[in-house]
């Protein structure tokens, strides 16, 4: 009766079966909503929800044309120039992915994605019949984006028969915060342009860059723009959830860049789309511009306290034996290399029972080995500090 599409179990796993059944308070390092997290919200960014204009509703498929300009506007302060006409709102990166495997594959073809990184876009290829492979971020170089692992897995997937409809790039990458350099880019570019396959740059971290990088790429579809050598297909993901700290508000945005020939072709399909669904409500598009303006003051909240607490973290664990702290490069994750002397799922239900703290396993971001703990940095210092002094504790007895 129901689709092949989903799950065939939607059982949870034994993490969250653990959380459920906890009579006893916990410390949740795994916290990612910044609305409760304790940041100051402007007020101004409710007015913005209220204004006159919202009553009226004129849609247009690619967003309205002000919210789009506000969205050029964002990336301009950010010293990125791009045209309003490549942008395509929506109501989250979520569905932004929806639309572009929509638009890019069929039924059985293959999407590749970073391992390790976030596991969410299995689900989203999944409901679009679509399959996810992995290919490999560089170990030995800080989990960083290998063009040439990139194509090795393409050709593999060629030699079955099989079609990859895009390459995505999570830049910076969550949860290792590694983004691909100019070089690597330009590498993967030529790759993916000889076999036109269209790249997805997930940059929703976009403005939680901690590490200079001179030659690292920060907005994809734009440096596949740039002068008389502009090529491939290239889509930038970005939305308000992380760079204004407002999940609630839900909007995210798609930009398009690369051979003006493509871009030219891809838009009016994406617009059909996206005029399928009509999502993103005219409130938070008539706000837009106020609400990236005063997402800006939050973002800067978030920013002062992932750095802190970064220094928490290192300064308590990285002189445990054993123990890695994975430097500060972006995202709001922290990554911690542990002896593996347990099986990560066994060492977090563990830390859980015995010292009420809740972390997230490696394998949750495809680790390619044991033992990964993932943290969150957003959680409230004072609350921060004591979960990472009872984590310390937990490390030093195993």
């Amino acid at each position: 009766m129901f689709s092949s599409r989903l799950p065939a179990s939607l059982s949870p796993n034994r993490l969250t079966e653990a959380v459920s059944r906890r009579s006893r308070p916990f410390i949740d390092l795994t916290l990612s909503n910044p609305t409760v997290a304790g940041f100051a919200y402007p007020d101004r960014y409710l007015d913005a929800l209220a204004r006159p204009e919202a009553a009226l509703y004129a849609p247009d498929p690619r967003g309205l044309l002000s919210a789009r300009e506000a969205v050029a506007e964002s990336y301009s302060r950010k010293g990125i120039e791009c045209p309003s006409s490549r942008i395509v709102l929506s109501a989250s990166s979520s569905e932004a992915y929806s639309w572009l495997f929509k638009l890019l594959g069929n039924p059985g073809d293959a999407i590749l994605v970073p391992a390790p990184s976030y596991p969410l876009l299995d689900a989203l290829a999944g409901l679009e019949g679509l399959t996810v492979n992995r290919y490999p971020l560089d170990r030995s170089h800080r989990w960083a984006v290998s063009a040439h692992l990139i194509a090795e897995e393409i050709g593999a997937l060629a030699q079955r028969g099989r079609r990859v409809a895009a390459v995505v790039l999570v830049n910076p990458n969550n949860p290792t915060g590694t983004s691909i350099d100019a070089d690597e880019f330009e590498e993967l570019l030529d790759a993916v342009v000889d076999r036109d396959i269209a790249l997805i740059s997930d940059e929703v971290f976009l403005d939680y860059r901690f590490e200079s990088q001179p030659r690292g790429v920060r907005v994809a579809a734009a440096q596949a723009s740039l002068g008389p050598a502009a090529r491939g297909l290239v889509f930038s993901l970005g939305g308000l959830s992380k760079a204004a700290g407002m999940p609630q508000v839900k909007a995210g945005w798609i930009l398009a860049g690369g051979s003006p020939a493509l871009v030219e072709e891809a838009l009016p399909r994406l617009e059909w789309v996206a005029d399928s669904f009509l999502s993103i409500g005219t409130p938070v598009q008539t706000g837009l511009r106020e609400l990236l303006l005063s997402g800006d003051t939050v973002a800067r909240q978030i920013r002062d306290r992932v750095i802190a607490n970064h220094e928490i973290l290192e300064g308590s664990l990285s002189g445990l034996a054993g123990v890695g702290v994975a430097p500060l490069t972006g995202g709001w994750s922290a990554c911690l290399r542990v002896p593996a002397v347990i099986p990560e799922e066994e060492l977090v239900l563990s830390l859980l029972e015995k010292a009420d703290v809740l972390v997230h396993p490696g394998f949750f971001f495809d680790f390619p080995f044991e033992a990964f703990l993932v943290v969150s940095l957003l959680c409230p210092d004072g609350e921060f500090r004591e979960g990472v002094e009872r984590l310390e504790r937990f490390l030093e007895a195993l």
